[in-house]
């Protein structure tokens, strides 16, 4: 099923600066690895050596935070759009 993922600015010199990529998967963590399969290097940007989503790195479901649904088992359905937002830090 087709879902888009809204890939943020500093990541795009690795998906020829495309903003929007459209995969085929049924769950974040099956979106990720295709991510990853066609533009290499995205992964180790946004999991950690456990594979979790790192800690400065925010992915939302239709707007809502996959902390608080079922991480990167979170279902998708057809037309979804997934976000990846970094934190900014600072003060």
């Amino acid at each position: 099923m087709p879902v888009n993922i809204r890939i943020p600015t500093p990541l795009r010199k690795l998906t020829n600066n495309e903003e929007v990529v459209e995969v085929q998967a049924g769950t974040i963590a099956s979106a990720l690895v295709e991510l990853q399969s066609r533009f290499p290097g995205v992964q180790e940007r946004l999991l950690d050596e456990k594979g979790e989503v790192r800690r400065f790195v925010n992915v939302y479901v239709n707007e809502e935070d996959i902390r608080f649904l079922q991480q990167q088992e979170t279902l998708l359905k057809d037309g979804d759009e997934v976000s990846i937002i970094p934190a900014i830090a600072g003060g």
